[in-house]
């Protein structure tokens, strides 16, 4: 007989499948445990993981000096700024601010993306924006400063045909050209429709120069003139009133130029104009001082920190970047060559001379490169003041930076 606490010999099997079975439960927990700790660290410590990665560094450094740039240096903050925090949390692992490596909902950064850039609604509004600040009076009353406005644009077509010689198809290559406009709103536009592929690092190739012009522009102006040319005095001028009828004509004649050259160009020659009418109108001041204030600070800290987004390290870190960067300096160096020396050759059948350096304010940096212009003509001389001349070319090149991309727009698909 056995005994009920199993003592017999028999029953001596029934404690060893227990203690198999409670070490088998043991191992089977254990096993689970450690794979729920090793998952868990995983997810806790992925990220620092992933920051051996030097491509990773290498981004970190690049939104750090966009930052450094802009705060230290005052190089265009509003633009390089966020650029840099956007660079900076485009790149931290597992890009939550984007798209979430493992999945899941898009996030913010991708979000402004596909609501403001990929759609164009940015660059139109920064138009509208750009429109109701500008004061096209010196344009009206001179009308061939436009002609500055146009060689200072030589950048575009140097910069398209470099790129053909790189070995870009045309489409990419027009795309890269329009760096040249020094526009960056223009430049998302045409790289939009055209050149997909390429919109991050045009983007940011675009918005990075416009705000180095402090850096890129002085050493070629001087490159190209001497000190008595620096120092050539241009007068104010009280010049006559431009009647309230031809300010708010001038937009919708632009616009129906423009439109009627190059039907693509609208939504941006519209908006640049659109806004300038708020202001000239006269009637409308709240939505004039909004699109001026408010509407270009909010979609200029969009614009900025989504544009930095772009900036990872699998889009940046290629060599058809490094030569975009290439093409890109190149551009803003045959626009500053092409402006200068325009108004050093209108200076041979001028009585009147100009001051050559107001020739590199064609471009369409506004207000930077005439403000960069003012100050080396003070440097020269403290007592020479060309703000005036100065700014009313860098209007016109503003106009000129966004026919010209209209022109782009329409000789793409005819020229493909």
């Amino acid at each position: 007989m056995f005994s009920a606490y199993g003592t017999g010999a028999g029953n001596s099997i029934g404690p060893g499948i227990f203690r198999v079975r409670f070490f088998v439960r043991l191992f089977i927990c254990g096993e689970r445990f450690m794979t729920s700790t090793e998952t868990i660290f995983k997810e806790l410590f992925a990220g620092v993981m992933e920051m051996s990665d030097p491509a990773v560094w290498t981004m970190f450094a690049i939104g750090g000096i966009l930052i450094w740039l802009g705060v230290k240096k005052d190089y265009e903050p509003v633009l390089l700024f966020p650029m840099g925090v956007g660079c900076i949390l485009a790149n931290i692992p597992g890009h939550f601010a984007v798209i979430p490596v493992g999945g899941g909902e898009p996030g913010f950064l991708q979000v402004l993306y596909e609501a403001g850039i990929a759609n164009e609604m940015f660059p139109v509004l920064i138009f509208v924006a750009v429109g109701a600040m500008c004061d096209f009076t010196p344009l009206i009353r001179q009308p061939y400063v436009m002609l500055f406005a146009a060689a200072a644009h030589l950048g575009i077509f140097a910069a398209a045909l470099l790129a053909s010689a790189f070995g870009f198809p045309f489409n990419q290559a027009a795309a890269i050209g329009i760096i040249g406009a020094a526009d960056g709103p223009t430049t998302i536009f045409v790289a939009q429709k055209f050149a997909t592929e390429l919109l991050a690092p045009l983007t940011v190739t675009a918005f990075c120069y416009m705000s180095l012009v402090p850096i890129i522009q002085p050493p070629i102006i001087r490159l190209l003139t001497t000190k008595q040319e620096r120092r050539i005095r241009m007068a104010y001028k009280e010049e006559k009133p431009v009647s309230w009828t031809a300010r708010f004509l001038f937009p919708f004649m632009v616009v129906l130029f423009a439109g009627i050259l190059a039907p693509i160009s609208v939504p941006l020659i519209g908006a640049l104009m659109f806004g300038n009418m708020l202001k000239v109108s006269g009637v409308v001041d709240s939505l004039a001082s909004t699109a001026q204030n408010e509407l270009a600070n909010l979609v200029t800290l969009f614009l900025g920190i989504t544009v930095g987004a772009t900036m990872t390290a699998e889009n940046i870190l290629t060599f058809d970047v490094l030569k975009i960067l290439i093409l890109g300096a190149a551009a803003f160096v045959f626009d500053t060559v092409g402006g200068v020396l325009f108004a050093k050759l209108a200076n041979l059948f001028l009585k009147q001379k100009l001051n050559p350096m107001i020739g590199a304010c064609g471009i369409s940096a506004f207000p930077m490169s005439g403000r960069v212009v003012a100050k080396m003509a003070l440097k020269e001389d403290p007592s020479n003041f060309i703000i005036q001349h100065a700014m009313g070319v860098n209007v016109a090149g503003q106009v000129a930076s966004v026919v010209a991309g209209g022109l782009v727009l329409a000789l793409i698909p005819v020229l493909s």
